[in-house]
């Protein structure tokens, strides 16, 4: 049986990402907390957070911690307003290992990375928006489950 499968807040997920990897672009923390919540869905069955992922011209983007660090191209530890200590030992040890696999790249290669990758492409498609376009598409977490499961 899992330990836990309450999700916590975004802000909560970025803030612990922060405390174990330090400094890093908006950019970044957007993506991997995306990745954390797409295998969350897969690894623990459960979503790691409560709020939307949507299909934003640059990937995808939680609103809600868009805007705690709206303004900001990087963000330092302390600078998002969330806790750590909120997560689980099993929602730890699923952003750890998303950390171990996707915590070195730069944020471009994630973005990269997200833009190829049928969640977002399609919640863009569906919505009929062109490359570049802005546009608010939720990305589901159905969708996210099934891409990621088949990887």
């Amino acid at each position: 049986m899992l330990a836990q499968k309450t999700p916590v807040r975004a802000v909560d997920v970025a803030a612990f990402i922060l405390e174990k990897q330090g400094e890093m672009t908006a950019m970044k923390l957007q993506k991997l907390v995306y990745y954390s919540q797409a295998w969350s869905l897969v690894w623990d069955e459960a979503p790691l957070f409560q709020e939307h992922v949507q299909a934003w011209a640059n990937g995808p983007v939680v609103p809600e911690l868009y805007a705690a660090h709206k303004g900001l191209y990087s963000v330092s530890p302390g600078q998002i307003a969330g806790g750590p200590a909120a997560l689980s030992s099993e929602q730890v040890e699923t952003v750890e290992a998303v950390l171990n696999h996707y915590g070195d790249k730069h944020s471009q290669w994630l973005s990269d990375l997200t833009h190829a990758e049928d969640p977002w492409k399609l919640a863009r498609q569906k919505a009929g928006l062109p490359d570049g376009a802005r546009g608010t598409t939720i990305i589901t977490l159905p969708a996210m489950a099934e891409y990621y499961s088949a990887l």
